[in-house]
C-alpha cells in the first residue's frame, strides 16, 4: 500500500514539474528538480527522458552525459554501422557541452576496443567504411585528445592512451609502413614535449624509448639534446603554473580560485593560448557543474567565464569559425544571458554580409524574447535590446535598412521599454537615453522624446535622473515655463537624490530667470532642504539606536561575563587623582620639592588643559565600507553624501576586478551610526551598499605553513568577492601565520565562517573569526613575544620533546621551534611559546636547568629589541647576505613581499621603507642573496618590475641600525642589570679566534675611505663578489 502510495505521489510530482517546464523550460532549476523526480520513480525511461529533455534545451555536464553515452553502448548493437555512428555522434554531443576528461576517455577507450575487434575478427561488418582504419583512427583519436591537451595536471590521462595505441601499431608494423608510423610517433613526441604538462618527465624518457628503439645509435645523444632543449620551455611553463594548480586543487576547485588563476595568465604580456583557452574551458565545467549543484553564485560565475573567454577569443583575432562555435556553445550553456548574446550580435554584425547577419540576428533575438528567464532580468535584458537596436541603428545610417528601418529601431527600443518596466524598471534608464537620443539627433523628432520622458518621469516617480532629463528636453526646447513648473512641482518630493534636482533648477534660473524668479527658486530649495534634513535627522536617528543595539548585541554575545567592565561611579571618578606631573617626579627620583606643595589649585588646572590627552587613531571603528559604487564615482561625490554624518578623514576608492568599492574613515567613532544610514542610498541614480569595515573582515590563521596569498584568495574566494588580503609582517616574529581576509558583504564574510574548523592536514584545523576589533587582543600575536621565551645553551642532543616535556610544567606549550642550520643540524637554541604571558615567565625559573649534561639558558624572547654587543664582523656578514629593492608599488605589504621573493630565495626578513619605495631584505645567506642579484629574469611584484642591488658597503641610506636582529638573538637582561649564570656551563669558551680577526680586518678595510673602489664606481659589489656569494661568501 506505500509502495502504490509512493509511486502515485512521485508520478503525480513528475507530471507537475513537466506541465512547469512546459511553461518555462529554460528554467535550469526545473530541469535539476525532474531529473531528481525522475530518479526517484526508479524507472529508467522515465530517467533517460528527463536527461534528453536537460540536454534539448541545456548545455550538459558529465553527471548528464555519462549514464545517457552508458545506456546508448548498452542499448546498441556494436557490430552495426549505423549505431556506432548513433554511438560517435552522442560522444561528439556531449564533448560539444563541456569540457569533460572523463568522457574523452570513455570516448578513447571506446575507439580503441572497437578498433582491436576489427583488427582481430576475420568478417568486417559491411558500411563501416573508413570506419576504424589506421588513418581514420589517428585523426579520430588526435581529434579527441585536442580537446583535452591544454589540461595541465590530466591531459596526460589522454594522451597516453593515444601515445600507447600509436607505440603498439608501430611495433607490430614493418618496411614502409614501420617508417611512417615512425614519423608519426616521433612528430607526436616531440610535439608533445613542447606543450606544458606534468608528467613531462614520463614524457621524455617515452621519446628516450623510442629513439633507442627506432633511431640509429650515432643519432641517440644529438636527437636528446634537441629534444631537451625543446622541452625546456614547456617545463619552465608547468612550473610556473604549478603553484596556481596546486593552490587551485586545495581550494577544491573554487570558481573564485578559477578567476584568480585565468586573472594571473591574462595578465601576462603574451598570453599562452593553449594553457588559457583549456583553462577557461575548465572553469566553465566547474561553474556549470555547481549551479546544476544549486550553489549560489555559480550562474552568475558561469556567464563571466563566457564573456571572458569570448572577449580573449576576439582580443587574440582567433580565427571566425572557432569563435562562431564558442558563442553557439555558451548561449546553449547560459542562454538567459543577454551579455553573451549582445556580444554574439556584434560579432555577427562583423563577419557577416548585412542580408546574413540580418537574418541572424533577428532569428537569435526572436529566441531571446522567449526565454522567460532573461526577459525577466533587467541586466540581461538592456544589454541585449541595445545590441540589437545598435545593429539596426547602423543599417539605418549606412542607407541598408529600407523603408521600414528608422520605424523597425524604434519599435525595439520601444518594446525593449516596456518589457523592463514590466519588470524591476531600469534606474539608469539606458533604453530610455537611447530613444531620446535617437528622436533628437537621427530624425529630429523633438516632440516624441517629450513624450517619451513625461512618461518616464511619471513611471519612475522618485528617479531624480528621470526628472532631470525631463527638465533638459524642455529646456532644449526653449519651453522656460514648462520646466520651471516641472522644478516647483517636484523640488518638494521625496526624491532617490533631492540635491541634483535643485542644482538643476538655480543652474536653470540662472540663465533663464528673473532676479524674482531666482530668489523664489533659492527659497523654495531652502525651505526643501530644511524638510529633506529633518526627514534625513530621524532616519540617522533610528539607524544609530538600532547600531548601538547590535553593537550590543555583539559584545553580549562574545564577551564572558566575568570579563565585562564595571561601570564606576561618578563620585569615584571625580576622585581619581590625574598625574598631570610626572616629568619632573622622573626627572629628580626624588619627593616634590616644599615649594612645590604650595602650588595653586588653579595653576593645576591650567597645564591639564594644555596637554589634552592626545587619541589614537582608531580606524576600525571609525570605518565604514561603501560597495555596488557605479562605475567613475569621485571622492567629493562620496563627501558630500557623508558630510552630514560627521568630519571624514579619509576617502580611498578601489577599483576591483568586477566592482568600485571605497572606505570612508571617519575622525570619531560616533559618526559611523550615522553613516550607516546612507545604506541604500543612491550615487548616480545607483543604490550603493554602506557597511561597518570590520563586519565584512575576518582573522584567519592555523592554515598551512607554506599557505600565500594565491592559497588564501582561491580558499576564500568562493563565498564572494575579496576586497583585500592583509599579511603581517614578519620582520619580528618570522613564525606570524595569521592574516585578515576582507570582503566587499558582510554576507560573503559570514559565509566564510563555515571554513572555521576546517582540516588542513596534520591535524590542524583552520581558525576563522570576524575581526571584531573589541576583541583585537584575542585575534592578533601583538603579546607573542611576551608569550614566548628564549631557550639557549642546549645540548646537539636534546629533541623537541625533551623541551615540551620540560616546560610543560609551568604551562600549557603553544609551540616549540628548534632553529636548524641550512643541513636541518639543531644549532643548540629554540624558542617555546605559551598560551599567556604569564606561563611564559613562570618558565623563566627553568633558567639554568641543566638537561642532557648542558645547562640551558632561559629568557624573554623579544625579539624587536637588539643586542648592543655584536660580534666582529656581524654587520659585515649581514650586509653580504642582504640586498635592496627598489621600485616597489604603492601600498606594498611586507608579508606579501617576503612571499614572492621566497619563491626565488630563502628570506629572513624583509622591511619596506614606504616613503622610498624601497625594501631591505635580510637571506639565509650570502649565497641566497647572489641568486637573486644573478637572477635572469626580472622580477615582477603587483605590476612593478623589482630593481635588485646589493647593500652598500656603508649601509642604506636610513637612519636605522643597519644589522638587523637575528632570528637566533632574544631579549637578553644585561648582565651589569642582572646576576645569570653563563649558558653552558662547562662547555668551551668561544673566543676571537684568527678567521674572526681576519674577517673583523677585512671589513675595517673595507669601510676605510683611503681604500681604492672595487667593483663599480657607486661601492656595490661587483659580478666577481656576487660570485663568491654563490660560492658559500668564500
Amino acid at each position: 500500500m506505500d509502495v502504490a502510495t509512493n509511486e502515485a505521489d512521485s508520478l503525480e510530482a513528475l507530471s507537475g514539474i513537466l506541465e512547469r517546464l512546459t511553461e518555462n523550460p529554460y528554467d535550469i532549476s526545473l530541469h535539476a528538480e525532474h531529473i531528481r523526480i525522475a530518479r526517484s520513480t526508479g524507472m529508467e525511461d522515465q530517467i533517460e527522458s528527463a536527461f534528453e529533455m536537460m540536454t534539448a534545451f541545456w548545455a550538459a555536464g558529465e553527471a548528464i552525459w555519462m549514464p545517457l553515452i552508458q545506456r546508448k553502448l548498452d542499448m546498441s548493437n556494436l557490430e552495426s554501422p549505423g549505431d556506432l555512428r548513433a554511438i560517435l555522434e552522442i560522444f561528439a554531443r556531449a564533448e560539444q557541452d563541456y569540457l569533460s576528461i572523463p568522457i574523452l576517455q570513455k570516448h578513447l577507450e571506446f575507439l580503441v576496443e572497437r578498433y582491436e575487434h576489427f583488427a582481430e575478427s576475420e568478417d568486417k561488418p559491411d558500411g563501416l567504411e573508413e570506419m576504424f582504419s589506421l588513418e581514420w583512427m589517428h585523426d579520430a583519436m588526435t581529434k579527441v585528445v585536442s580537446q583535452g591537451i591544454g589540461h595541465l595536471t590530466k591531459s596526460h590521462l589522454l594522451w597516453d592512451i593515444q601515445r600507447n595505441w600509436e607505440l603498439e601499431r608501430l611495433q607490430n608494423s614493418s618496411g614502409e609502413d614501420r617508417e611512417r608510423l615512425s614519423a608519426i610517433v616521433e612528430a607526436m613526441l616531440l610535439e608533445r614535449l613542447q606543450q606544458p604538462h606534468s608528467n613531462f618527465e614520463e614524457t621524455f624518457q617515452a621519446y628516450s624509448s623510442f629513439t633507442t628503439n627506432y633511431k640509429p645509435p650515432d643519432q641517440y645523444e644529438s636527437l636528446l639534446v634537441k629534444a631537451s632543449k625543446l622541452r625546456s620551455r614547456a617545463v619552465k611553463g608547468f612550473q610556473i603554473r604549478e603553484e596556481y594548480e596546486t593552490s587551485l586543487e586545495r581550494s577544491s576547485f573554487s570558481l573564485e580560485g578559477y578567476a584568480y588563476y585565468i586573472a594571473a595568465e591574462r595578465r601576462r604580456k603574451t598570453p599562452d593560448m593553449f594553457v588559457l583557452k583549456t583553462l577557461y574551458e575548465r572553469a566553465i565545467a566547474e561553474a556549470d557543474k555547481r549551479r546544476f549543484a544549486g550553489e549560489a553564485g555559480a550562474e552568475e560565475g558561469l556567464r563571466s567565464f563566457w564573456h571572458g573567454y569570448v572577449d580573449l577569443l576576439r582580443q587574440q583575432g582567433v580565427e571566425d569559425e572557432e569563435q562562431s562555435l564558442v558563442y553557439r556553445r555558451g548561449l546553449r550553456s547560459v542562454p538567459t544571458s543577454g551579455e553573451l548574446s549582445a556580444r554574439y550580435i556584434r560579432f555577427l554584425e562583423r563577419v557577416l554580409e548585412s542580408e546574413e547577419a540580418s537574418a541572424e540576428i533577428t532569428a537569435l533575438y526572436e529566441k531571446a524574447q522567449s526565454i522567460r528567464p532573461l526577459q525577466a532580468d533587467v541586466e540581461q535584458l538592456v544589454p541585449l535590446v541595445l545590441a540589437r537596436a545598435g545593429f539596426e541603428k547602423r543599417l539605418v545610417e549606412a542607407g541598408r535598412a529600407g523603408e521600414q528601418g528608422f520605424d523597425d529601431l524604434v519599435q525595439v527600443l520601444m518594446d525593449g521599454i516596456i518589457r523592463v518596466r514590466e519588470g524591476s524598471g531600469d534606474p539608469r534608464l539606458r533604453l530610455e537615453k537611447y530613444l531620446s537620443a535617437i528622436c533628437l539627433d537621427l530624425a529630429d523628432l523633438q516632440a516624441n522624446a517629450l513624450v517619451l520622458w513625461e512618461d518616464t518621469a511619471r513611471h519612475y516617480k522618485t528617479s531624480y535622473l528621470a526628472w532631470t532629463s525631463y527638465t533638459d528636453v524642455l529646456i532644449k526646447q526653449h519651453m522656460f515655463e514648462d520646466a520651471r513648473k516641472v522644478f516647483r512641482d517636484i523640488a518638494m518630493k521625496n526624491l532617490d537624490w533631492p540635491e541634483a534636482i535643485w542644482e538643476a533648477w538655480i543652474t536653470f534660473e540662472q540663465l533663464y530667470g528673473t532676479v524674482e524668479e531666482i530668489e523664489d527658486a533659492l527659497d523654495r530649495i531652502e525651505r526643501a532642504q530644511t524638510q529633506v534634513n529633518n526627514r534625513r535627522a530621524k532616519e540617522a536617528e533610528k539607524a544609530q539606536i538600532a547600531a548601538a543595539q547590535l553593537i550590543a548585541e555583539t559584545q553580549a554575545a562574545t564577551v564572558p561575563v566575568t570579563d565585562a567592565p564595571v561601570p564606576m561611579q561618578e563620585s569615584v571618578l571625580e576622585a581619581t587623582p590625574m598625574d598631570v606631573d610626572t616629568g619632573a617626579v622622573a626627572e629628580t627620583g626624588t619627593k616634590r620639592k616644599a615649594e612645590d606643595q604650595g602650588t595653586p589649585e588653579s595653576s593645576k588646572k591650567a597645564r591639564v588643559e594644555e596637554q589634552p590627552i592626545k587619541l589614537k587613531r582608531d580606524r576600525e571603528n571609525c570605518t565604514v565600507f561603501v560597495a555596488e559604487l557605479p562605475a567613475g564615482v569621485q571622492e567629493d561625490e562620496l563627501a558630500a553624501l557623508f558630510k552630514d554624518c560627521g568630519t571624514i578623514r579619509e576617502i580611498k576608492i578601489t577599483q576591483l576586478p568586477n566592482s568600485l568599492v571605497a572606505t570612508v574613515e571617519f575622525m570619531e567613532r560616533d559618526s559611523v551610526p550615522a553613516a550607516l544610514t546612507k545604506d541604500k542610498k543612491r550615487i548616480r541614480g545607483q543604490e550603493i551598499a554602506v557597511h561597518l569595515a570590520w563586519r565584512s573582515t575576518l582573522y584567519v590563521t592555523n592554515f598551512p605553513e607554506d599557505a600565500d596569498d594565491t592559497f588564501i584568495r582561491t580558499l576564500f574566494g568562493k563565498y564572494g568577492e575579496i576586497f583585500d588580503v592583509r599579511w603581517p609582517s614578519k620582520k619580528f616574529k618570522s613564525t606570524r601565520r595569521f592574516c585578515y581576509v576582507q570582503y566587499t558583504s558582510p554576507a560573503s564574510a559570514e559565509a566564510a565562517l563555515e571554513l572555521n574548523g576546517a582540516d588542513m592536514g596534520e591535524g590542524r584545523k583552520l581558525a576563522v573569526y570576524i575581526s571584531n576589533p573589541e576583541r583585537r587582543k584575542e585575534r592578533t600575536d601583538s603579546d607573542a613575544n611576551e608569550r614566548e621565551v628564549y631557550v639557549a645553551g642546549l645540548s646537539k642532543l636534546v629533541t623537541k620533546e625533551d623541551l615540551e616535556n620540560l616546560f610543560k610544567t609551568y604551562g600549557t606549550v603553544k609551540d616549540v621551534r628548534m632553529i636548524v642550520d641550512d643541513k636541518g643540524r639543531f644549532k643548540g637554541f629554540a624558542f617555546v611559546e605559551f598560551e599567556d604571558e604569564q606561563e611564559a615567565r613562570a618558565a623563566l625559573a627553568a633558567n639554568n636547568h641543566e638537561l642532557k649534561r648542558r645547562r640551558m639558558a632561559v629568557t624573554l624572547a623579544d625579539s624587536r629589541v637588539r643586542p648592543k654587543n655584536k660580534a666582529p664582523g656581524y654587520r659585515e656578514e649581514v650586509r653580504n647576505r642582504s640586498v635592496r629593492i627598489r621600485n616597489l608599488p604603492p601600498g606594498t605589504q611586507e608579508g606579501l613581499l617576503q612571499q614572492a621573493l621566497e619563491k626565488h630565495a630563502k628570506v629572513k626578513r624583509v622591511e619596506v621603507f614606504a616613503d622610498l619605495a624601497e625594501a631591505d631584505v635580510e637571506l639565509e645567506n650570502p649565497a641566497e642573496a647572489g641568486k637573486l642579484l644573478l637572477k635572469p629574469d626580472s622580477i615582477t611584484f603587483n605590476g612593478n618590475t623589482l630593481q635588485i642591488i646589493a647593500e652598500s658597503p656603508t649601509g642604506p641610506p636610513t637612519s636605522r641600525p643597519i644589522a638587523p636582529p637575528s632570528a637566533t638573538t632574544g631579549l637578553f637582561v644585561p648582565r651589569n642589570a642582572v646576576s645569570r649564570p653563563r649558558a653552558g656551563l662547562g662547555s668551551r669558551q668561544r673566543g676571537l679566534g684568527t678567521n674572526q680577526s681576519a674577517a673583523s680586518s677585512s671589513s675595517d678595510a673595507a669601510a676605510g675611505p683611503s681604500g681604492p673602489p672595487t667593483g663599480n664606481s657607486t661601492g656595490g659589489k661587483g659580478q666577481d663578489d656576487f660570485r663568491k656569494m654563490l660560492l658559500g661568501g668564500k
